[in-house]
């Protein structure tokens, strides 16, 4: 992988754990949204595959 290749998917990884960690915090302020860890989970695991992806290519 290139060194540019590696930034972005730094930077990604970046901001997918920030929002990651705000829908984690709006969910746990207010329960009826959904469960807190039902959506961090989910988020989580598109995160991964779509990380995964990127460092296949």
């Amino acid at each position: 992988m290139s060194t540019l290749s590696l930034l972005v998917l730094m930077l990604a990884t970046v901001v997918a754990l920030l929002f990651l960690s705000t829908l984690a915090y709006l969910t746990y302020r207010h329960p009826r949204l959904a469960a807190p860890l039902g959506v961090a989970g989910t988020f989580a695991a598109v995160l991964v595959a779509v990380g995964a992806l990127i460092a296949a290519r």
